[in-house]
């Protein structure tokens, strides 16, 4: 008994140092937090708790009986227990934003999503109701309720959302409610939404519900522009987008039409003559498809017969001509944007074959060019990525720059501890590079003048005595050639060769860039210059581009000779003599000669 319970004392004594342990471990953490960054919080500046979020409570757990009583919600992790507020109460407390912004913001592209969609409402069913005798007195109340259904999408849209939109104005992005409001009143599309909101439905208790009275409303033609141009910028395939709107318009081009020819056949009688539509079938559908031979001008029409007839006619084979060929022209120009790079691409590949043939190059060497092509197209989309970077501003191009490569660059030894700036510069002078298999990315015995950072792919360094032993495989975010840069006096030679194994996309960075940068940040310069010497005395032989040691040579060095022992074997030679000494200077000599 005695036993068990000191081994129980010593099991709780030993929990309790343990738990001790890691509250000093986290007081000794917090600590060095606040020596390092003063603006951290303290334990003794603890913040007040806010009404989102129950205290913290102690390690040893909290009890049933301390939770608080009532409609409160609790989530338990660990030995913590934590308060939260379920999703209704985030709906209830969700504060709509003061300010929006119109290029970014992707709930206002939402909304007019929906702004659009009641507005095509709009644009469809207003002729279609007006020309065929779909709404009548059974089906009323749908209609209405549908068009002050969007009605009431109009109204919130120049309530809610036109007045909080951000604009810009002398260069600043204006954010004020009032200033807001003001450039929205004082704007074109104001009045335009205003038209489209004329109360012209009380004249429906005199006419009755004519859905002519509500043509104002397909005037919020502006909001549908506007959605495209938001809708575009967020796409990845925008040309796609593009061939479906530039569809759209010729099928509502061939609705308006059918409802027309329907409108004239109605006014001349249904099946007074051949031509008009003679009321069998679905009305719509017939009509439609008279609206397809006439605007495509197919043919095979019955001629119109009286004066009336004829005028509507003619007026829809110009209409047709006209709107024909403007869709095709809009359909060309999308195609062609959407295949531009592509055109740009095989223009070029086209133009290098024609030029390897008129010199008559090698087949091995234009297989090899036409390989480069059709891997740097699929891999990177373009030829030169510098060709799209160039246009953007410098800071854009640095900030792409940064996510692109930074990661791969601070990770580099040479450059650690270099002031930043001067890294972000450097990566502007990145330039990518697209290696076949099986080519020499550098040669051993070359100058070297770049270092390389692997974006893609895998390079192989080859030593030994044949020099086609694989020493290493380098991956995808490996440097090389680092040394090269700063090295002098016959250091930056390459001591193996490189070559690559499979497809390789690599990034390199020129000495005479790096040269260009660190005249403007000298410490860096002294940095780095301190580096490279150290790296290359941290071994008697020379270092190959990955930094391990060089080829091992097959005869080692012969040490020297010592003087007093090469003074007694010239001695031995002058006097001519024939022992032992004069047979070893009979083979060092014979050793000599091998080597040489």
């Amino acid at each position: 008994r005695i036993s068990s319970a000191t081994s129980l004392n010593s099991a709780i004594i030993n929990t309790r140092l343990q738990e001790l342990v890691k509250l000093f471990k986290e007081r000794t953490e917090k600590v060095k937090e606040k020596l390092i960054d003063p603006d951290v919080t303290s334990d003794d500046e603890s913040p007040t708790t806010s009404p989102a979020a129950a205290p913290v409570p102690p390690l040893g757990g909290e009890t049933e009986g301390d939770k608080p009583a009532g409609d409160e919600h609790y989530c338990e992790m660990l030995c913590c227990t934590f308060k939260y507020r379920p999703w209704l109460d985030h709906v209830k407390n969700y504060r709509f934003p003061s300010s929006i912004d119109p290029l970014t913001n992707l709930m206002y592209v939402l909304w007019l999503f929906f702004v659009v969609m009641a507005w095509n409402w709009n644009c469809w069913l207003i002729p279609v109701r007006w020309a065929f005798p779909y709404q009548t007195p059974a089906n009323m109340h749908f209609w209405l309720v549908v068009d002050y259904l969007c009605d009431l999408i109009y109204l919130l849209d120049i309530l809610v959302f036109q007045t909080r939109l951000q604009f810009v104005q002398g260069g600043d992005i204006i954010t004020d409610k009032k200033a807001m409001k003001e450039n929205y009143l004082r704007s074109q599309r104001f009045k335009m939404d205003v038209v489209c909101l004329l109360p012209l439905d009380f004249f429906y208790f005199k006419v009755g519900v004519n859905p002519l009275l509500r043509f104002p409303r397909c005037l919020k033609y502006m909001a549908f522009f506007e959605f495209n141009n938001r809708l575009e910028a967020i796409l990845s395939k925008a040309y796609i987008y593009r061939v479906i709107r530039t569809t759209a318009y010729l099928l509502y081009s061939l609705h308006v039409n059918s409802c027309l020819y329907y409108w004239a056949s109605a006014y001349e009688g249904l099946g007074s003559t051949t031509w008009v539509y003679d009321g069998e079938g679905n009305s719509y559908i017939r009509c439609y498809y008279w609206a397809v031979k006439t605007l495509i001008t197919i043919g095979g029409l019955p001629d119109p017969k009286t004066l009336f007839e004829i005028v509507f006619q003619l007026l829809n084979y110009f209409t047709g001509v006209f709107a024909f060929s403007v869709m095709i022209g809009q359909m060309r120009d999308v195609v062609g944007a959407a295949t531009a790079g592509q055109t740009y691409y095989r223009s070029c590949m086209d133009s290098t074959i024609k030029y390897m043939n008129f010199y008559k190059i090698p087949k091995t060497v234009q297989n090899r060019v036409k390989t480069w092509y059709e891997y740097t197209w699929h891999s990177q989309g373009m030829l030169d990525e510098s060709e799209l970077l160039v246009q953007l501003p410098d800071k854009m191009r640095l900030d792409i720059a940064i996510d692109v490569n930074y990661n791969i660059v601070s990770k580099v030894a040479l450059f650690q501890g270099c002031d930043r700036q001067m890294i972000f510069d450097m990566l502007k002078r990145l330039r990518s590079v697209v290696y076949l298999p099986n080519d020499y990315v550098c040669k051993k015995g070359e100058i070297g003048r770049e270092m390389y950072i692997i974006q893609a792919g895998q390079v192989q360094v080859l030593g030994g005595p044949d020099g086609k032993t694989v020493l290493v495989t380098l991956k995808a975010g490996s440097v090389f050639g680092e040394i090269s840069l700063l090295a002098a006096g016959g250091g930056n030679r390459r001591t193996a060769n490189v070559v690559a194994h499979g497809f390789a996309n690599l990034f390199i960075l020129d000495k005479k860039d790096l040269n260009e940068i660190l005249v403007h940040y000298p410490e860096s310069q002294k940095l780095l210059r301190k580096k490279a010497k150290k790296m290359l005395k941290t071994s008697n032989k020379p270092k190959d581009e990955k930094g391990a040691t060089g080829d091992p040579l097959i005869i080692p060095p012969k040490a020297d000779t010592p003087k007093l022992f090469q003074a007694a074997l010239a001695a031995m030679g002058r006097m001519g003599g024939k022992g032992p000494l004069a047979q070893l200077r009979w083979r060092l000599k014979e050793l000599k000669a091998m080597q040489a």
